[in-house]
């Protein structure tokens, strides 16, 4: 199986983009369903639409904007990805991960990820937003990998160790940041499917059997690939309705009750990130 990317076509699309913004980050957020507003937060924004970006995927789902967003946070530059691409709008996986390969080639180091996702977790409530500690990729374990195919080693590994995906010190710094700003911060383990349908009562309880706390239609191999890479990847997961177990339930789950639940969520989150950025230093 041939790539259609090359380590060269990275670099000539990041070569594009630098050349449009006078920012240079290291750190870089992907924003899921109804996280797009937390852009407001930047200073001195340059905003770039996907569509203007050489070879850069289009997002088609309502609630992604389709934008990189550079500006500055807390004194710190950073690149907000504003939207995603996802596999169940038919893009390879190679291409919806595209953009995190082009973030390295930018410079980034570190990767925050954010999505919204269903509670597998009884215990969990729309409105909570859950820290990742783990993940369960299931659209890569039946061979929707990000990293079939031949292997640059100038780009990473042919075989990465997954065993640390999410990186310990910032975890740490996100939960001291979350308890100093009195922050409920749930935490647990992201299950990664390819959608777009929601999830039968079935594969509810299997989900939450096999050690899912919450689960939704991005991020793991967004993650995977952030991490070949070689950066540092934090994500987040924002509760946005509770996954149904029962067959015959009267609740109904929608993409409008997933993109409502933004407006509780992004200023949990956006206290968290600006917290951490001001804290920075003490993750590195």
């Amino acid at each position: 199986m041939k790539r259609q990317f090359s380590s060269q076509d990275f670099q000539n699309i990041a070569a594009f983009i630098a050349g449009k913004t006078p920012h240079r980050p290291k750190i870089a957020f992907v924003l899921g369903s109804g996280f797009g507003d937390l852009v407001d937060a930047l200073e001195s924004p340059t905003a770039i639409p996907f569509q203007d970006i050489p070879d850069f995927p289009q997002s088609s789902v309502v609630g992604h904007r389709g934008r990189l967003v550079f500006g500055i946070m807390q004194g710190r530059a950073i690149c907000i990805m504003q939207g995603r691409v996802h596999f169940y709008e038919g893009w390879s996986v190679e291409h919806a991960t595209l953009p995190i390969y082009v973030l390295r080639a930018l410079g980034i180091e570190t990767l925050i990820i954010s999505n919204a996702a269903g509670g597998l977790n009884p215990n969990f409530q729309p409105g909570d937003l859950m820290l990742i500690e783990d993940q369960i990729n299931l659209v890569g374990m039946i061979g929707h990998n990000p990293l079939v195919g031949p292997n640059d080693p100038g780009l990473g590994p042919r075989f990465p160790d997954l065993s640390k995906l999410y990186d310990r010190r910032l975890r740490e710094l996100a939960m001291s940041v979350a308890d100093e700003r009195d922050l409920a911060l749930r935490r647990g383990v992201y299950v990664g499917l390819a959608g777009p349908a929601f999830e039968t009562p079935a594969e509810v309880r299997f989900l939450r059997m096999i050690g899912g706390d919450a689960t939704g239609m991005s991020t793991t191999n967004e993650a995977v690939a952030a991490r070949y890479l070689g950066m540092r990847v934090l994500g987040f997961s924002g509760i946005s309705n509770s996954a149904i177990d029962t067959i015959d339930s009267e609740q109904e789950t929608t993409h409008e009750e997933v993109l409502a639940a933004g407006a509780t969520l992004v200023p949990k989150l956006t206290s968290i990130l600006q917290g951490m950025l001001a804290r920075w230093d003490e993750a590195e």
